[in-house]
């Protein structure tokens, strides 16, 4: 287990074949909603650029060094364009994105609670696990791991919405799975991108046991499709709903 544990703390490891061997709460999405989708390569989006560089900021600075922008007012420019082509990239950040960033990671930064409680002296950063849950293994790879509780770092759009919106994205299949893996409760550590202001969610028994309802079903639609032992072929889905 240990072995494993090590080899999946290299990105390249956990995003690679090593870590396609085990389900993740990143599977759950694309399992309940588009099935057909699973496992295939997803483009590069703004959102999901953002959060990889504000977790970088927060946790891991030392490979931001390597994380590429462009100097430019918008993606319709042609230096935009050339400097895509010229790196065989699809999507680039701006720096005046990447400044925004660098502010929400020193507005986090700035508030004393929350520096404390990420900060922590015996913290892990970035720490991988592997486990069996309902029959099917499983990885994760939490931001933090406190002595009590593991700490999930989030961007927003709207806190005010956060709460809603969180069974929306999955947190609640990522609080069961994780707190499965970990052995301890995931608490949500949350700023708005428009206004700066902050938030900690904690998770509740019924948000929980919606996540672990949610992994239960995307087992089920695993196994019919995707497993050594599938009984259907992944062409025959279709989605099947009530209108009322």
């Amino acid at each position: 287990m240990s072995s494993i544990i090590n080899e999946l703390r290299d990105d390249k490891n956990y995003y690679g074949s090593l870590g396609k061997s085990y389900l993740s709460n990143s599977d759950i999405g694309i399992l309940l909603t588009n099935p057909r989708a699973f496992r295939k390569e997803r483009e590069e989006t703004k959102a999901f650029a953002e959060g990889r560089l504000f977790h970088q900021l927060m946790l891991e600075p030392d490979k931001v060094k390597d994380f590429p922008l462009v100097d430019v007012s918008t993606r319709n420019t042609k230096e935009y364009k050339n400097y895509c082509d010229e790196h065989n990239l699809d999507f680039v950040m701006l720096k005046k994105e990447v400044d925004e960033i660098h502010h929400l990671v020193g507005v986090m930064k700035g508030n004393i609670n929350f520096f404390i409680d990420i900060y922590s002296e015996g913290n892990l950063f970035e720490e991988p696990m592997v486990g069996e849950i309902k029959g099917m293994t499983w990885k994760g790879k939490a931001d933090i791991v406190t002595k009590d509780c593991i700490i999930d770092l989030k961007t927003t759009s709207d806190i005010n919405k956060f709460k809603r919106s969180a069974r929306l994205y999955h947190y609640d299949s990522q609080c069961y799975i994780y707190q499965q893996l970990f052995g301890k409760p995931l608490v949500f550590y949350v700023i708005d991108k428009d206004t700066n202001q902050l938030g900690v969610f904690r998770p509740t028994e019924q948000f929980i046991k919606g996540g672990e309802a949610k992994v239960e079903k995307a087992i089920e639609i695993y196994k019919k499709y995707f497993s050594e032992d599938s009984t259907d072929e992944i062409s025959n889905h279709y989605i099947d709903e009530t209108l009322d």
